[in-house]
């Protein structure tokens, strides 16, 4: 139990940090599942595609909140260059999302309809987000750490 409280203490600014890249990821995410729920819904574009589009607004969002509030402190990079190299790590999740997406949607959708006993149309949607979710929650570590590394190599 010492070493975890000795860890946690000389490791208290990352923690810190984490858990405001988690608040920026939860207002992303936010972001994220309203757009991506509006362009299926309104649009009806496919859930994969809605799901790129969806994800890009969310890093802009996540990009702004990050480099004021998680990491102020990053700013000897040119913004331009922070943006870019924050973008292409936060695309690369979707190399990571849309597969998840389209091999877990239909089985999440039958799960939901047989379970629940909702309408297909219904269950349908309810699968798409879980299939979502997962995915996001498994990018967020992705991007946490890559991006610790790499967009904010510049603070301590």
């Amino acid at each position: 139990m010492t070493k975890l409280a000795t860890l946690i203490q000389t490791k208290r600014r990352e923690i810190v940090r984490f858990f405001k890249f988690c608040v920026v990821g939860t207002i992303g995410a936010v972001v994220d599942f309203g757009v991506y729920n509006l362009l299926i819904k309104a649009v009806h574009l496919l859930p994969e595609i809605a799901g790129v589009i969806a994800l890009a607004t969310a890093i802009c969002s996540n990009f702004i909140w990050n480099r004021y509030w998680t990491y102020p402190d990053s700013r000897s990079k040119p913004v331009l260059g922070q943006f870019v190299q924050f973008f292409l790590i936060n695309i690369l999740a979707v190399v990571i999302r849309v597969p998840i997406i389209a091999l877990t949607k239909a089985p999440f959708g039958q799960l939901v309809e047989r379970s629940l006993s909702l309408e297909a149309e219904a269950a349908a949607t309810l699968g798409y987000n879980i299939s979502w979710a997962i995915a996001v929650a498994i990018a967020l570590f992705w991007n946490f750490f890559v991006n610790r590394v790499w967009t904010y190599s510049d603070v301590d």
